[in-house]
């Protein structure tokens, strides 16, 4: 009776291993759809600036997250540096048939320098501090680093009927492991690479679509990528 005991244990291991502790399927491709925007107040220095993300571990059936977020823009005179103070509201969904979410509420100060290089080369910088409240957490916070570069094709600027490449590389650092309760992250937080296409719809909104890459500390997946980018 014993050896039966033994024998049936490690398979009723692997069985709540599999329903409980199950990460993203790494070989299925996801879909991030997403609208970003930018507003300058007339002449002056202030203005808004957001985006509205909806995440999906495939195309849409599976949420992965649901991101909002806002921010209030200032760019010194005389500069082409932008900086933000926002807010963001996140639900993040588990991976597979489970309905559970996580709730994050998060503060984020950014600056974003753009640099044109040569005739075509649109290079911008941005840099992102977090501020983060995740659900069953202690605050958190975490540093970004984006190197974005778009090289319009038929034209030296992104305007109406210009198509362009979009490149760029993103990292993210967390600013301490401890998050309570005697859990731990890593340091390294993520990896993000995309490289896509884009078009001028008009002279202030754009559509790409692209592939990303996205490596974390524990996984490494494939997203499909939709965007609108709207400066009014």
């Amino acid at each position: 009776m014993k050896i039966r005991k033994y024998l049936i244990a490690p398979f009723l291991c692997l069985g709540i291993i599999k329903a409980y502790g199950q990460g993203p399927d790494e070989d299925q491709l996801g879909a991030w759809y997403m609208y970003f925007f930018n507003k300058r107040f007339n002449e002056s220095q202030f203005g808004i600036q957001g985006d509205y993300q909806f995440r999906f571990w495939d195309f849409g059936g599976d949420l992965e997250q649901i991101l909002l977020r806002t921010g209030v823009t200032y760019r010194p005179k005389d500069t082409d540096i932008l900086f933000t103070f926002g807010y963001g509201n996140i639900t993040t969904g588990s991976f597979g048939e489970s309905k559970s979410t996580t709730h994050e509420s998060r503060i984020y100060q950014e600056a974003l320098y753009p640099k044109k290089i040569g005739s075509r080369f649109l290079l911008t910088h941005r840099i992102r501090f977090e501020q983060r409240w995740v659900e069953g957490q202690d605050l958190r916070t975490r540093f970004r680093f984006n190197l974005f570069l778009n090289v319009p094709f038929n034209d030296t600027k992104l305007d109406k009927g210009v198509a362009y490449l979009a490149l760029y590389n993103e990292i993210f650092i967390n600013g301490q492991t401890d998050i309570g309760d005697g859990r731990s992250v890593q340091l390294f937080d993520r990896n993000r690479t995309y490289v896509g296409v884009g078009y001028g719809l008009r002279k202030n909104l754009r559509a790409q679509l692209g592939w990303m890459r996205q490596t974390t500390a524990n996984w490494a997946k494939n997203q499909a990528q939709f965007s609108l980018h709207h400066n009014f």
